[in-house]
């Protein structure tokens, strides 16, 4: 059962390291313009580093070659690993706005480097750094001592942070990377519990989870970061969406009143999601606001009673009560179209003919895109429906 378990954690080891790698290129740009994430992507990036050198494989071989050639891997991978306590630390003290705890996580970090690299010095001579079943800690107890406090103080004060911050934030991106990295640091600091066991008193009883341990971890921490990108995804995938319902209405609209497009349309619905005339986090914006302003100029051609027939048609024609008003608007608007490229005239105070609904009325005091956009998908949706394309009044 111990040794499956360990297998199991082992079997996670280079899955864990790779989304690590890959969290860290994704998240380096932002995190290099903007300080305040510096500290965590800096974290995860040395522990990256660090489970890379602790991969089965890397271990195996630095234990197959000369003794110097382990002890360098194994005193760069614990060095790596103060290096991400020390991060960890200073990412707190970002989080907290705490100056002080920003200081001391640099000269602790500093120290604690400092201090193994004396014991290191100090102890005979050694091959690669472990702590082995029977016999004293390699190089020594007092060096593993060291780089555990480090592992342990790190991690839970980040924990502690990361949990009440957690629970206090309004946003549902930073609470949800808060409790990811905290979780992390929490199994990463499980971790090195069950390395101080083994080292003060020998206990090996929970040695067979620590490779699960430390991989969850490396999926937890690269999640954690992941959450802007994942957030980021998620809104640019839902303006496609949109963007793409609402093409077949706004193309239509445009054609008949060209002058409210700020750019000339693509050739076609896909091209125009590829290669979109505005910036992409414009593109949603853009279309709410010209099918609006074209449904306002349509308004001018609506013909009187009209917009009564539309909702008699609707309301006869078994369409849900919650999209009737969309369903009524989509039968005016393909009438006044009609109308404008037929190039029959205005309407003489009809202007305001075309009702329309509060959800994209531009004299409200809180024009939402969200609002504007959801209801101009449902006439998007009606517009091109059986029930509308019947209506002739």
């Amino acid at each position: 059962m111990a040794s499956d378990l360990t297998a199991f954690g082992d079997a996670l080891a280079v899955p864990s390291v790779v989304c690590l790698w890959i969290a860290v290129l994704l998240r380096a740009p932002a995190a290099l313009r903007s300080p305040h994430q510096r500290g965590l992507w800096l974290a995860v990036a040395t522990a990256a580093a660090a489970m890379t050198l602790n991969l089965p494989d890397v271990v195996a071989y630095a234990m197959g070659r000369d003794p110097g050639y382990a002890h360098t891997i194994g005193l760069v991978r614990n060095l790596i690993g103060v290096l991400s306590a020390g991060a960890v630390l200073y990412f707190v003290a970002a989080a907290t706005r705490g100056r002080r705890l920003q200081v001391a996580s640099g000269i602790g970090t500093v120290l604690w480097l400092t201090v193994l690299v004396a014991l290191d010095a100090a102890a005979p001579e050694h091959g690669t750094h472990t702590i082995p079943p029977a016999g004293d800690p390699v190089p020594s107890l007092a060096y593993w001592l060291v780089l555990i406090s480090a592992h342990l103080l790190a991690n839970t004060i980040c924990v502690s942070v990361c949990w009440r911050y957690g629970r206090r934030t309004e946003s549902r991106g930073l609470a949800a990377g808060l409790r990811l990295f905290g979780l992390g640091t929490a199994l990463a600091g499980v971790f090195w519990f069950v390395y101080l066991l083994k080292a003060l008193f020998g206990a090996t009883w929970a040695m067979p989870a620590n490779p699960l341990l430390m991989n969850a971890h490396g999926f937890l921490r690269a999640a954690a970061i992941l959450v802007p990108t994942l957030f980021t995804f998620r809104g640019t995938a839902s303006d496609i969406a949109t963007a793409w319902r609402l093409w077949p209405l706004w193309r239509d609209l445009v054609h008949a009143v060209p002058h409210v497009a700020l750019n000339k349309p693509r050739a076609g619905r896909v091209v125009e999601l590829l290669w979109p005339p505005v910036p992409r986090n414009l593109l949603v914006y853009r279309k709410v606001i010209e099918t609006r302003d074209a449904i306002l100029i349509l308004g001018e051609y609506v013909a009187p009673g009209v917009p009564e027939l539309a909702r008699s048609h609707v309301a006869g024609s078994g369409v849900p009560e919650p999209r009737r008003s969309a369903a009524a608007l989509a039968c005016v608007l393909k009438e006044a179209r009609a109308a404008k490229l037929a190039g029959i005239p205005q309407q003489p105070g009809e202007a305001d003919a075309l009702e329309l609904p509060d959800a994209i009325a531009p004299s409200g005091e809180d024009d939402r895109l969200g609002s504007e956009a959801r209801f101009l998908v449902d006439v998007a949706r009606a517009y091109a429906s059986p029930a509308v394309t019947a209506f002739a009044p």
